[in-house]
């Protein structure tokens, strides 16, 4: 794992982890292979029953005992197409429900993860393991795991079937089994992490594709096609090189595999015809376990065919599993009484990553209700301290509490409860209008009426264009709906903000898409709708600072002023010269 992408499960964890799968789900576990067993046992009728006919043929038979047998035959045969059939049908509901499981955990743990890793985080890292991984396990469960349960019963009970032949005969197989293991143990030591690393050069290459499409229009205002094509060369020959490495490494594996193969048979003849010749054993013995061989080759054959399958299904179920390993940057712990709306920070520094601190020192309380403004040129720390007072971000030292409770030990879903960030960056669902500020209704499951809900688009001012819509509330938006603008898409942002009714406001850029005038006047509805609030914005624009209760100055990651505005002009400070520069 690097520091822009996700972790990746260990061994120990997949195995873990499907122990336990496979105690959940022991019942349905014990049918299938019940189901496998028989099928098997079934299609092991036959070379006996061959073996004996020959014995029969030469000592001198009827043609109505040929004829049992081969009815006989017939009969398990039909059985084991019918066995067969039921098993891997079971097999198949089985490994689709563990697929829907690992699924659904896969979602939840996605939507667990503190938004602070998921943005620095690669996007090609995750789109693939949701993309890629996902297909590639599921080709494993569905295809894999059936025919490896089917090929490892048929080879477990068939050998056994040609030792109760003949254990001398059961050397022809026994030979090939040495270097089968070694070719095998070789090939798994190493296929691991090669297929890891695959997958992760094929993230690379999602990564810089998303990029450069993303920003496409910077890419041409740059000139920067001949910078985007040398990344886009350098990622997938970072994937060529993993891919020839697994390749060269099944090369092996099946180049060895296809030699042994062809062994045991011919020795089986020769052991057999040698052995039949000393009086070892007879000939109904030596065709039952010819037969037997020849019927261990597919199963074999199949078993060692996936596994590169199974390694590289392994592979994505350890990048799936490891986004649960993703330590969460706050401590879970039990529900905290809030009872106030006071927010304060003591001795907060911060620095992104490993990289220098880019606030030092902060102190600040916000008390119940109040509304604060915090400004400074560009590159101050505003941001970064709004996103630290929302608890995104944990700070390298110091605290930061809501009502005396420190904001990283509350859990995520209390801790949005209680403060919510709204900046500029908002994303529309695709699904109505409706579905997409219900999302922010008070609790789970549970839906804002009608009345709240146009309540709040009057508030923000999105009343008379959602009137307009073909469907009003109802109408889709997002991915293949009506197409919402920017400042829109901040109206509707800013409704899902007054639907969830939080105590603690911080707005970073909130009404940025919008024209001066259209913000000023939303700024001034929104303070009537949120009295009592504690609200913290970050004003790009100092009108806003203009109506706040306190303004916080920030210069170069510390807070050098806080006063009201009149204060703070009066005192001819940095605050003074921002207001001045502005106007």
């Amino acid at each position: 794992m690097t520091a822009r992408t996700l972790p990746v499960a260990d061994a120990t964890s997949v195995r873990r982890f499907l122990r336990q799968v496979a105690h959940d789900h022991r019942g349905e576990l014990a049918r299938t292979l019940a189901l496998y067993g028989l099928a098997v046992s079934s299609g092991l009728v036959g070379p006996r029953l061959l073996g004996d006919l020959v014995e029969d043929v030469r000592d001198g038979t009827t043609a109505g005992h040929a004829a049992v047998v081969v009815s006989v035959l017939t009969v398990f045969i039909l059985l084991q197409a019918f066995l067969t059939r039921a098993a891997f049908r079971a097999a198949g509901r089985l490994a689709a429900t563990v697929q829907g499981e690992i699924r659904e955990k896969f979602v939840d743990d996605v939507l667990a993860l503190p938004l602070a890793v998921v943005e620095r985080s690669d996007n090609g890292d995750l789109v693939t393991r949701a993309s890629q991984d996902t297909s590639t396990l599921r080709r494993a469960l569905q295809l894999a795991v059936p025919q490896v349960t089917e090929a490892v019963m048929w080879i477990v009970l068939s050998f056994a079937a040609l030792l109760l032949v003949s254990p001398l005969l059961s050397l022809a197989l026994v030979i090939i089994l040495p270097p089968l293991v070694w070719v095998n143990r070789w090939y798994l030591a190493r296929a691991r992490d090669g297929f890891l690393r695959e997958a992760a050069a094929s993230s690379g290459i999602t990564e810089g594709l998303d990029a450069t499409i993303q920003g496409a229009a910077t890419v041409e205002a740059f000139r920067l096609e001949e910078h985007r094509v040398r990344r886009g060369e350098r990622d997938t020959q970072a994937w060529w090189e993993a891919v020839s490495y697994t390749l060269r490494l099944r090369t092996v594996l099946y180049s060895v595999e296809e030699f042994l193969f062809t062994l045991p048979l011919a020795a089986a003849l020769l052991l057999g015809g040698y052995a039949y010749t000393r009086g070892w054993v007879d000939l109904g013995q030596v065709t039952a376990a010819t037969l037997y061989i020849l019927q261990l080759m597919y199963p074999l054959e199949t078993l060692l065919d996936w596994v590169g399958g199974l390694q590289q299904g392994s592979a994505s179920l350890a990048r799936i599993l490891g986004v649960a390993d993703t330590r969460p940057e706050r401590e879970p712990a039990e529900p905290a009484a809030i009872t106030s709306a006071e927010l304060s920070t003591h001795g907060v520094r911060f620095a992104y990553d490993e990289g220098p601190d880019v606030l030092h020192g902060i102190d600040l309380t916000v008390r119940p209700g109040e509304r604060i403004a915090v400004v400074g040129p560009t590159g101050s720390g505003k941001s970064t301290l709004a996103r630290l007072l929302s608890g995104i971000h944990p700070p390298r030292e110091g605290t930061v509490r809501l009502s005396g409770t420190p904001l990283h030990e509350l859990p995520s879903h209390d801790l949005r409860r209680h403060v919510v960030l709204v900046n500029q960056d908002q994303y529309i669902f695709g699904g109505t209008l409706r579905e997409n500020l219900e999302l922010s209704a008070a609790g789970p499951g549970q839906d804002a009426d009608d009345a709240a809900v146009w309540k709040a688009l009057e508030t923000v001012d999105a009343g008379a264009w959602v009137e307009a819509l073909p469907d009003k509330l109802d109408t889709a938006v997002g991915a293949g709906g009506e197409e919402l603008s920017d400042a829109q898409a901040q109206q509707v942002a800013l409704a899902r903000l007054l639907l969830a009714d939080p105590r603690v406001l911080v707005l970073d850029e909130a009404t940025s898409q919008m024209d001066p005038g259209s913000a000023r006047h939303l700024e001034r509805s929104l303070a009537t709708v949120l009295e009592g609030r504690t609200v913290i914005s970050i004003a790009h624009r100092l009108h806003t600072a203009y109506d706040a209760d306190r303004i916080v100055v920030m210069e170069d990651g510390r807070i050098v002023e806080i006063g009201s505005h009149r204060e703070l002009i009066s005192q001819n400070g940095a605050y003074a010269r921002l207001w001045t520069s502005w106007l």
